[in-house]
């Protein structure tokens, strides 16, 4: 039986992947994770010095002892790999004798000269302009120097300093940023003997439970590791990027984990136990809500950015230095029981509801139609009447995480597909081009 959100969900255009432990200003990178809403086959468990077997109806599973001395050498195999970003940025302080009204501190009701009187239109001009720093995490890619960590660790940096575990320094440029998944790449230049990249490992191969760590500089406190288990496997998580309309475009197949994630580890490896980075940590939940650039403090549930991304991102941010999306050009929401049932449609039809199609969008261009009827379900306004997308190139589509997984990780721009839809509860084929996100 399906799950019946409350209507009058958030819009959520389809267009791609959209963020994280952000980076914080005062010294300190902090995440958050936003509103809407996998590495190896061994499971995360080395260490061989004893089994146990547990029968089952089908066959034995065997589980691999993991001890103290696990830990530690994964620490010590991977801790050069990973690094300290200290990032300046450019900040902005207001002069309060610019303000046209009086502050007293010491008063509970300040003296107002003039409380209608309108900002002018150049008073940003006289906003001051200030250095900002902030911290983050980072890992070595490869030999040539590049290091992968968050886009909104670098993003508006002036100056970025990388760490190594042994203390030395380097500076580093900006090589590609992609808002949209929150990746970015720089790149610093060091003797190669220096470098110790990392083994990228397959984060579809994830299960819950798996024992997973990461290693990073949680405030300030570099080297720092901390372990913990997979929570959960294919979350979304809003990204950087947004729609035409403002709306963010999310990041599919985000890993939750339990994994303590704190202000500064932001762009930091999660690790398997065979020392494989899974994913880039990137957000934690605060009191319900996800957020980004200021400084709360891990609560138990932490987002990750799934290896199988990185691999698809960071080649084209080194090459290109930025990337291309392909986009649908719609908002929708998961088809539930009650919207089904409102659209004289069988409880148990799974799809996406499409609620608008974005004009002069390859959606729209291919004739998709959008919710043109309004009515109340459970006392609560509910768009009805549109197409609902069933299948996308004969893959199933349950749900609006399946719709934008696919589209993220199965498509390219200029890519024609095949959309089964239901039109005034008849089944038909609508071909779509996909174009490149705006």
């Amino acid at each position: 039986m399906k799950k019946t959100p409350i209507l009058l969900t958030l819009l959520a255009l389809l267009a791609l992947m959209l963020v994280a432990c952000g980076s914080a200003t005062a010294g300190t990178d902090t995440a958050v994770p936003n509103e809407s809403t996998t590495t190896d086959g061994d499971n995360g468990i080395v260490n061989t010095s004893a089994q146990s077997s547990v029968p089952t109806q089908d066959s034995d599973v065997t589980d691999e002892i993991v001890t103290t001395q696990t830990y530690i050498e994964l620490y010590n195999r991977l801790n050069d790999s990973v690094v300290n970003i200290q990032v300046v940025g450019e900040g902005s302080s207001l002069n309060l004798d610019l303000l046209p009204f009086d502050i007293d501190p010491d008063s509970e009701d300040p003296d107002l000269e003039d409380p209608d009187l309108e900002l002018p239109d150049d008073f940003h001009q006289e906003l001051e302009t200030i250095p900002v720093q902030s911290q983050g995490s980072g890992f070595v890619y490869d030999k040539e120097g590049h290091i992968i960590t968050n886009n909104h660790v670098v993003a508006n940096a002036t100056r970025i300093t990388v760490i190594f575990s042994d203390d030395s320094e380097a500076q580093a440029e900006i090589v590609g940023t992609d808002p949209g998944s929150d990746l970015a790449v720089i790149k610093v230049d060091v003797n190669p003997d220096r470098l110790v990249p990392v083994t990228v490992g397959d984060s579809d191969s994830l299960q819950v439970g798996q024992l997973v760590a990461a290693i990073g500089n949680p405030f300030g406190l570099s080297g720092s590791m901390s372990t913990g288990i997979i929570s959960g496997l294919g979350r979304t998580l809003p990204g950087g990027a947004t729609s035409p309309s403002g709306v963010a475009f999310n990041i599919p197949d985000i890993i939750q984990t339990d994994t303590a994630i704190n202000p500064g580890n932001s762009g930091g490896p999660l690790l398997n136990l065979s020392g494989e980075v899974i994913g880039v940590n990137t957000a934690i939940q605060v009191n319900g809500a996800t957020t980004f650039g200021t400084t709360p403090t891990f609560g138990g549930i932490s987002y990750v950015v799934p290896s199988n991304i990185l691999t698809q991102v960071v080649p084209q941010l080194i090459e290109n230095g930025e990337i291309t999306y392909p986009w649908l050009g719609i908002s929708g929401t998961t088809l539930t029981d009650d919207l089904a049932q409102a659209m004289d449609l069988p409880v148990e039809q799974n799809g996406v509801l499409v609620y608008e199609v974005i004009e002069d969008g390859p959606a729209a261009e291919a004739g998709l139609q959008g919710s043109d009827e309004q009515t109340t379900i459970n006392g609560f306004a509910a768009l009805v009447g549109g197409d609902v997308i069933t299948k996308m190139n004969d893959e199933v589509i349950n749900n609006f995480d399946d719709l934008l997984t696919y589209i993220v990780r199965q498509t390219n721009v200029g890519q024609t597909i095949t959309l089964e839809i239901i039109r005034d509860g008849e089944t038909q084929t609508v071909e779509v081009t996909l174009l490149a996100r705006p």
